[in-house]
C-alpha cells in the first residue's frame, strides 16, 4: 500500500518526447537557416517530420492516459487552464500582425517619408472587393462554428452522439472549404508578400490564419475519430472542448481580419 495513489494529481511517468521534441525542432530552425542560404531543404524536412511525430506521439499519450482514468476533475481543471494560456499567446501572436497592419495604414509611408507620407494602399496595389468570396468565406467560417458548437450541445447537454458526428463532420467539410477557397483567393492575388508592405502584412495575417484554420480541422477530425471509438463522455471530454475554443478563436479572428484588412483596409 505505500505506493497507493490518494490524490487527484496525476504524476507522469518518464517521457523521451520532450527530449525528442527539442532535438527535431533545433532541427528543423537550424535546417531552415541552411535552407535559405541555399544548403538544401533536407534538415529542416527531417526536423519537420520529428516534430509531426513528436506531436502525433505525445499526444496520443495524453489521450490513452484519459482513457485510463489519469484525467481526473483537478488535472482537467490544469488542462482547460492551460489551453486558456495557449489561446491567449495565439492572441497577442495575431495582436503583432494587427499592430503592423493598422501602423501602416493609419501612417503609410511614402518615398519621401517623413516629409510627406504615402498612400494606402500602396499605389499599384489592387485590394480584394471584401463582399464577394471573403464574404462567402466568412459566412462558411461562422456556419462550420456553428456546427461545432451543434456538436458540443448534443454531447454536454443531451448525450446525442449521432447528432454530434454529424455536427463534427458539417464542421470539419466547411473548414476544408474554406482553406480551398482562401488558396483559390491567394491565386488570383493582384499583389505578392515581397515589394511591399501592404502584401507583406496581408499574406502574413491571413496565411497565419489559413494555417489555424488547418490545424483547427485537423483537430476536429482527431476528435471525430475519438468519437467513433466512443471516447468521449457528458463529464469528459476536455479534447473536445479544447478543440471548440479553438475553432470559436478561429472564427473570432477572421471576423477582425475580414473587418480590418477587407473592409477598412482597401
Amino acid at each position: 500500500m505505500a505506493h497507493a495513489k490518494d490524490h487527484d494529481y496525476h504524476i507522469l511517468n518518464p517521457s523521451v518526447w520532450p527530449f525528442v521534441g527539442a532535438v527535431s525542432g533545433f532541427a528543423m530552425l537550424f535546417g531552415a537557416v541552411l535552407w535559405m542560404h541555399d544548403n538544401g531543404p533536407w534538415l529542416f524536412i527531417i526536423g519537420f517530420v520529428g516534430v509531426l511525430y513528436t506531436m502525433f506521439a505525445w499526444w496520443s499519450d495524453v489521450v490513452a492516459e484519459s482513457q485510463v482514468g489519469d484525467h481526473t476533475p483537478v488535472v482537467r481543471i490544469g488542462l482547460k487552464y492551460g489551453f486558456i494560456l495557449f489561446i491567449m499567446s495565439e492572441v497577442m501572436f495575431f495582436a503583432a500582425w494587427f499592430w503592423s497592419f493598422f501602423k501602416h495604414a493609419l501612417y503609410p509611408m511614402g518615398p519621401d517619408s517623413p516629409a510627406i507620407d504615402g498612400v494606402w494602399p500602396p499605389v499599384g496595389i489592387e485590394t480584394f472587393d471584401p463582399w464577394h468570396l471573403p464574404l462567402i468565406n466568412t459566412l462558411i467560417l461562422l456556419c462550420s462554428g456553428a456546427a461545432a458548437t451543434w456538436a458540443h450541445h448534443a454531447l454536454v447537454h443531451e448525450d446525442n452522439r449521432e447528432d454530434m458526428k454529424w455536427g463534427l463532420i458539417i464542421a470539419i467539410a466547411l473548414g476544408a472549404i474554406f482553406t480551398v477557397l482562401q488558396a483559390y483567393e491567394y491565386s488570383h492575388a493582384g499583389f505578392g508578400f515581397s515589394g511591399n508592405i501592404y502584401g507583406a502584412n496581408f499574406f502574413m495575417a491571413t496565411g497565419f490564419h489559413g494555417a489555424h484554420v488547418i490545424i483547427g480541422t485537423i483537430f476536429l477530425f482527431v476528435c471525430l475519430l475519438r468519437l467513433t471509438r466512443g471516447h468521449f463522455t457528458q463529464e469528459k471530454h476536455i479534447g473536445f472542448e479544447a478543440a471548440a475554443w479553438y475553432w470559436h478563436f478561429v472564427d473570432v479572428v477572421w471576423l477582425f481580419l475580414f473587418a480590418a484588412v477587407y473592409v477598412w483596409g482597401q
